[in-house]
């Protein structure tokens, strides 16, 4: 983002003031106002302004006194995602991000950022998709395009959304198209691959990553369509204090006959026809690091053992059920459906 235009002098008049909000017309219309050292001190909006001119202050006045200087920003390195989420709800469109001295480190524009997740993400790509073939023959499953984009990029443009720009791509087969399509950034994001030499399970190739001790990591498969919030996940895991969390899917099975409850060789009930609701894997999670770094490189690891191993070891496991769309796009009818909502969905956006 260019800066400079969003930044006027505290000593500036307020009629400049108000010509440089013209001049974002159309746009985000806040400026910050910086002291001579640069440092930033208040913002101003063209409501301060008006409310300062109908107050009675000249235009020959200077910004510093119609800013405010109780404005909201970050401090560098210390994203707030509480902060950003209520000053996204508050209807701010700009937030400053200011270095230890004052000074603006970067504006982020929360119309295009919704957040600043702190946690990288590692989204598993090695698969063969065989139950999708002949399409993934010489196409592997998350570079098969839905309306005119490639299944994976959906999920990337949906984590740099939400702040999230330390993405690797973990492949196996066909794994130079996945290098290739990586070669440039997708959604600004430089996505950086990393290849299993062998079959490594459904979360085994985390081993290959060097993931810092603390803090946590989003895993998720990438051949998946969702509208999940990673906001919410992200708040959910750590206000329950997690060492994981598995997003879900309502399931229900519906048993087409009546059943049986009983007591040794007594019958105790009898219900007909009865549904059950259960919770069902997503296929995307929430490790904190210490859990997926015990993950061991010589030999294969599903996502369910590791899940396993760290219950058994007294971990809190915490599930966060998906309000809104998931789906696993796994046969060619997935396929056909995941086109055709897509088709919806981006027809619906362009009204």
């Amino acid at each position: 983002m260019n800066t400079e235009k969003y930044l006027i002098p505290g000593r500036a008049m307020m009629l400049e003031a108000l010509a440089r909000l013209n001049d974002l017309s159309g746009g985000a219309m806040t400026l910050f106002v910086v002291d001579s050292n640069g440092c930033v001190r208040g913002s101003l909006t063209d409501g301060d302004v008006r409310r300062a001119l109908l107050a009675g202050m000249p235009l020959e006045c200077t910004v510093d006194r119609a800013a405010r200087h109780d404005f909201r920003f970050l401090r560098a390195g210390k994203p707030d995602v509480e902060l950003i989420r209520d000053c996204r709800r508050r209807g701010l469109r700009l937030l400053p991000e200011l270095n230890a001295d004052g000074t603006l480190r970067r504006i982020i524009n929360l119309d295009h950022t919704s957040n600043l997740l702190p946690m990288g993400a590692i989204l598993m790509a090695g698969g063969r998709g065989e139950r999708l073939r002949p399409l993934t023959l010489a196409t592997p499953k998350p570079l098969l395009q839905i309306e005119g984009k490639a299944i994976i990029d959906y999920n990337i443009e949906a984590l740099a959304a939400v702040g999230i720009d330390n993405i690797t791509v973990t492949t196996r087969y066909l794994a130079e198209q996945l290098d290739d399509h990586f070669a440039a950034p997708v959604a600004g994001v430089n996505v950086r691959t990393v290849r299993e030499d062998r079959p490594l399970g459904t979360i085994g190739a985390v081993s290959l990553i060097d993931l810092p001790p603390a803090g946590c990591t989003l895993v998720m498969n990438s051949d998946l369509l969702t509208t999940i919030s990673f906001e919410d996940m992200y708040i959910h895991h750590r206000k329950s204090e997690a060492a994981v969390t598995i997003a879900t899917v309502p399931y229900q099975v519906s048993v087409p006959f009546a059943i049986l409850t009983t007591e040794g060789d007594r019958v105790t009930g009898l219900e007909e026809k009865p549904s059950y609701a259960y919770f069902a894997n997503a296929g995307i999670y929430i490790f904190n690091n210490r859990i997926l770094r015990s993950v061991d490189s010589d030999r294969p690891t599903d996502a369910p053992d590791l899940i396993a191993r760290a219950i058994a070891g007294g971990e809190k496991v915490s599930y966060f059920p998906i309000n809104g769309t998931w789906l696993d796009v796994g046969t060619p009818a997935d396929f056909a459906q995941a086109s055709e909502l897509m088709r919806h969905h981006i027809n619906f956006s362009r009204r």
